[in-house]
């Protein structure tokens, strides 16, 4: 059993969502940055769907109550065992009674805390995700509260003494701005040559009106060449809409499955983690790139996770022994 000792509205169960819902109106959801999430579950022997807990407002303290391996991966920050510190994305097995302390990040925005075996929450359309819109999946449909008990799944899987961690952690935002790949949107050609030139040569700010649902920017006004009407239609994470105001919302884990505001861009889907580690204020820049690139890209993405996954199985070479 995990004990949560800090509450808060931002923290949640989350796996890597429901994309298949999406056809019933229902929010793909899951983690923000599913590749951090993949990464814990890989250190701990998990299927890469196993459900841990997404933690976006620090500081998240957590009391153990069996003995299990852990893993912690995104943000960079410092991270107790007790008194002990942790290294970043490291994998470890704690004792009843133990306390997890995490403070603000140094880097990054969402750490992510995987237990072997995966938390143990109901599977409602597909998934363990919790949708706080709709107020189901995860922990009944709710953020984490103070004094919420979770449970694991049962597994033999416990880490060697010490623990490990990853060589080469999944890439984390720069302190100076986020670079995010786009390609071009439905409505592209709809707006002016001066709004999307502005798109990429812009500078672009995260306003304090980010959550799951999406981000809005701060920056030129991106205006339409005439007045467009538009049926409410299909959208997904990454899909970057004008409102009347000229100022871009990007659509993130939980998009809303339809909208009506024209679409400049859509964030290629790797791009959308930098994103979501992106803290308020930060600079975000915009550049074109090809579904050629993207999908190369994603292919390779995904080839890499399996084997890294069978490295750490193995305890190979991406893998660091602790030094105290």
């Amino acid at each position: 059993m995990i004990e949560i000792l800090t509450g808060s509205a931002l923290n949640t169960v989350q796996d890597l969502g429901r994309p298949r819902a999406m056809t019933l109106g229902v929010a793909r959801g899951g983690a923000m940055d599913a590749h951090a999430l993949m990464m814990a579950n890989a250190l701990l022997g998990n299927d890469a769907h196993d459900a841990g807990i997404e933690i976006a407002f620090f500081p998240f303290r957590v009391r153990f109550h069996k003995r299990v391996s852990i893993a912690l991966t995104g943000a960079c920050g410092p991270v107790r065992l007790d008194e002990r510190l942790l290294p970043a994305n490291w994998a470890i097995t704690v004792q009843p009674g133990q306390v997890l302390a995490i403070a603000p990040p140094l880097r990054g925005a969402r750490m992510y805390l995987a237990v072997a075996g995966g938390i143990d929450v109901p599977i409602v359309l597909g998934a363990r995700s919790t949708d706080l819109k709709g107020g189901f999946g995860g922990f009944h449909g709710r953020a984490l509260d103070k004094g919420d008990m979770l449970d694991c799944h049962p597994t033999a899987m416990m880490i060697p003494e010490g623990g490990y961690g990853l060589v080469d952690p999944p890439a984390l935002p720069c302190a100076e701005k986020t670079v995010v790949r786009i390609l071009p949107g439905a409505e592209y050609e709809k707006f002016t040559p001066q709004a999307r030139a502005a798109l990429q040569s812009g500078i672009w700010s995260l306003t304090p009106s980010i959550n799951r649902t999406g981000y809005r920017l701060d920056g030129p006004s991106l205006d339409l060449v005439a007045p467009l009407g538009l049926f409410s239609h299909g959208i997904v994470p990454g899909t970057i809409q004008v409102p009347p105001s000229g100022k871009p919302i990007i659509q993130m884990a939980d998009a809303n499955t339809c909208g009506g505001y024209p679409k400049i861009a859509t964030v290629a889907e790797p791009d959308l983690r930098l994103l979501a580690q992106s803290s308020v204020g930060s600079i975000i820049h915009f550049v074109e790139t090809t579904r050629e690139e993207i999908v190369s890209e994603m292919r390779a993405q995904a080839l890499r996770s399996e084997q890294l996954a069978a490295e750490l199985a193995s305890l190979r070479h991406k893998l660091i022994p602790w030094r105290s």
